[in-house]
């Protein structure tokens, strides 16, 4: 099953991806906004976290495709907390030439409604390196996500040190960011385009 939004689809990540996904792990500009630490990934590592990935219950993982260059990076949901109703979500858009055009805010959007309708969660968390705005500004200003604290020089970058911004969405704080921006039901030329 693909789950469709506005302007992507997600998709069971395939072995045929991994080397894009590897291209954008290694790629320095990425890694120093990611909040975990990161190095450099061979073929054969990437290939054995795919393989142990597919067995992986509690973490999903999913490709972002586009109509317009399919493969453009990868969304998830990760420590999934069924007792508790939560999970921990992230993004990667690896294709500049398809940042800053909304499918970030498609692929935080669809997925949220994925973790919310489908399985059913009550809330979504995740963290942000502070220099990192435009995840920031994605999260905070357009899907509706709430700063709930912050981890004081967590994450070294660049021969300083950052504060890791935690935040975090309730399913009714979703809900209302739906029907405010009535973002499922508007008929735009991007819901149109279906593929």
């Amino acid at each position: 099953m693909n789950i469709h939004g506005k302007k992507v689809i997600l998709r069971a990540l395939e072995k045929s991806d991994m080397e894009s996904l590897r291209s954008f792990h290694n790629d320095p500009a990425i890694g120093q906004l990611l909040g975990g630490w990161s190095h450099p990934i061979s073929s054969e590592q990437q290939n054995e976290w795919f393989h142990r990935q597919a067995q992986d219950t509690r973490n999903l993982r999913f490709a972002i495709d586009t109509q317009e260059d399919g493969f453009i990076g990868i969304s998830t949901i990760t420590d999934i907390d069924l007792k508790n109703r939560s999970a921990y979500h992230g993004i990667i858009i690896g294709k500049k030439n398809m940042q800053g055009h909304g499918y970030g805010r498609d692929t935080v959007m669809t997925t949220m409604k994925y973790a919310f309708e489908e399985l059913q969660l009550h809330r979504l968390d995740g963290d942000i390196v502070e220099h990192n705005i435009p995840s920031y500004n994605l999260f905070i200003q357009k899907c509706g996500w709430k700063e709930e604290g912050r981890l004081r020089e967590h994450a070294y970058r660049n021969n300083r040190y950052y504060d890791r911004i935690i935040v975090g969405i309730l399913k009714k704080e979703y809900e209302e960011l739906c029907e405010q921006q009535d973002y499922w039901n508007r008929k735009s030329a991007e819901s149109l385009n279906s593929f």
